[in-house]
């Protein structure tokens, strides 16, 4: 009776990781599309992210039948795994029912792309979670950035703020991002990707 309960009142749990760096100076980076997204996803579920678990901001919401668990690591992006291997462990989440969200600039700004395996193609937080994971069938959704113009560095682009335009477009993107979010919880990875993968459409 005891698992019955506890699992009607848990659902089956997933664990929505966004990737970001913390503290206020990087609010507005495109490095932090990841935070921006969970953000959005936990007002959109009627929650917010006051407590703090296993390094990382977390907070709990329902969706349908699921529990869903939001969690934005509180170290900085290449020790993501820290706290994401931490969280799974703890709430018994299973690889296939973890997404990770972060930032791209291989992809156009408002495209996204889910995926659900493959490396870490270059994106430290996303690779400190495959090792301290031990895998690669990890799904992913990747949120465009686009690349950097003229002779930007990567790096310089990722940690600069949003220009003014790509802030006013931002609520569509992230609007949709939490839409593939959702789909992914509801349908599986195969739905969100046939979906939501590719730019506006």
């Amino acid at each position: 009776m005891f698992k019955r309960r506890k699992h009607s009142e848990e659902g089956t749990a997933f664990l929505i990781v966004g990737l970001g760096n913390p503290g206020p100076e990087y609010k507005l980076n495109r490095h932090n599309a990841g935070f921006m997204v969970l953000d959005e996803l936990a007002a959109k579920l009627g929650e917010s992210f006051r407590k703090v678990q296993n390094q990382a901001l977390v907070c709990q919401a329902r969706h349908g039948e699921a529990r869903l668990i939001l969690a934005k690591p509180r170290t900085y992006m290449n020790l993501s795994g820290q706290a994401v291997g931490a969280l799974a462990r703890f709430y018994k989440v299973p690889l296939e029912r973890i997404l990770v969200v972060y930032d791209d600039a291989d992809l156009p700004f408002e495209t996204l792309r889910l995926r659900p395996e493959g490396g870490a193609a270059g994106q430290k937080g996303m690779r400190s979670i495959i090792q301290q994971l031990g895998s690669q069938a990890i799904p992913r959704l990747r949120v465009g950035i686009g690349r950097p113009k003229g002779r930007m560095s990567t790096p310089a682009h990722v940690l600069q703020d949003f220009s003014k335009q790509e802030q006013d477009d931002l609520p569509f993107l992230l609007g949709r991002a939490v839409d593939a979010i959702l789909c992914f919880v509801d349908e599986g990875i195969e739905a969100a990707m046939n979906q939501y993968n590719g730019g506006e459409g």
